[in-house]
């Protein structure tokens, strides 16, 4: 394996864990997710809320394992979209330290898909 197969393999290494282990949580305690994806009128809210962590932690293996990882992390770039579309809406936060905390998360997530992205383009040889 040459660098460039060790620096991707250490990439979807150090990507998988936040989706493993969030996905998790969200999957076995949904928490106050429910309400939010209620709130932006989602349907079967609980059911989604663990739908989408079963799928993160899917993802997050399929990632770490290098199994399917293209399409892992193409189905973690629609996830984790949704996730943070719906979950943190900075823009409807009116007041500190809440529309702060959401900006602050909402540019976590795009952060990630941006580095998931950049992991599709670099399997595909578009970089």
């Amino acid at each position: 394996m040459g660098i460039r197969g060790v620096t991707t393999t250490l990439g979807r290494w150090a990507l998988a864990g936040i989706f493993i282990k969030g996905g998790f949580d969200a999957f076995k305690d949904p928490g106050a997710r429910p309400a939010t994806a209620q709130k932006a009128g989602l349907p079967e809210p609980e059911l989604l809320v663990r739908a989408n962590g079963a799928a993160m932690v899917a993802g997050g293996i399929g990632l770490l394992t290098g199994i399917l990882p293209r399409t892992a992390a193409a189905g973690l770039i629609v996830s984790l979209g949704a996730t943070t579309v719906v979950g943190h809406r900075f823009w409807d936060a009116h007041e500190e330290p809440a529309r702060t905390q959401q900006t602050t998360q909402f540019l976590k997530n795009l952060a990630i898909i941006g580095g998931l992205v950049i992991y599709l383009g670099e399997r595909h040889g578009l970089s």
